[in-house]
């Protein structure tokens, strides 16, 4: 009888680096958890906490999904055998996760967008978010309830 694999606790998670900008560009309908594909000084220099989601997004092509414009810095104890700092990495995952992904990046105005890097234990993860772009007019009413909420807070923190 098999059992179901349990999610390890976010307690063993260790963040490396976020991407604050897509949060704020970007609507997030769903997200997936993936492995990367890396060099020895890439998992080095990530150790470092030397990583830049800024600019990255995730593509798929053919059957795989590549990560492109991640910057990872060269690890500077390597010797003449680096890596390139935004080179595309291979994404690591199940055969369905792809198809399912490239089904819903198809759609019409859907990308994926990394939100998180980080290590799981001794593995490199990348959360993806299969993501829609916001107008200006949704960032607005997005700090307007934001605002408010926090407003909200304030006040029943001091009632108290």
């Amino acid at each position: 009888m098999k059992k179901k694999a349990e999610k390890k606790p976010e307690s063993d998670v260790k963040i490396i680096a976020t991407n604050r900008k897509a949060r704020r560009d970007y609507e997030i309908l769903q997200t997936v958890e993936a492995g990367l594909s890396l060099l020895g000084s890439e998992v080095k220099s990530l150790r470092a906490g030397k990583a830049n989601l800024k600019d990255a997004y995730a593509i798929p092509k053919g059957n795989e999904i590549f990560l492109f414009n991640m910057h990872i810095s060269p690890y500077d104890k390597t010797g003449y055998s680096g890596h390139e700092p935004e080179r595309q990495r291979k994404l690591l995952l199940h055969a369905r996760e792809i198809n399912k992904l490239i089904g819903m990046v198809d759609e019409k105005g859907m990308t994926l967008i990394p939100l998180r890097l980080y290590f799981r234990g001794k593995y490199a993860k990348v959360e993806l978010g299969v993501c829609r772009g916001k107008r200006a007019h949704d960032k607005r009413a997005t700090i307007i309830e934001r605002e408010t909420k926090r407003d909200m807070e304030r006040e029943m923190k001091r009632r108290q």
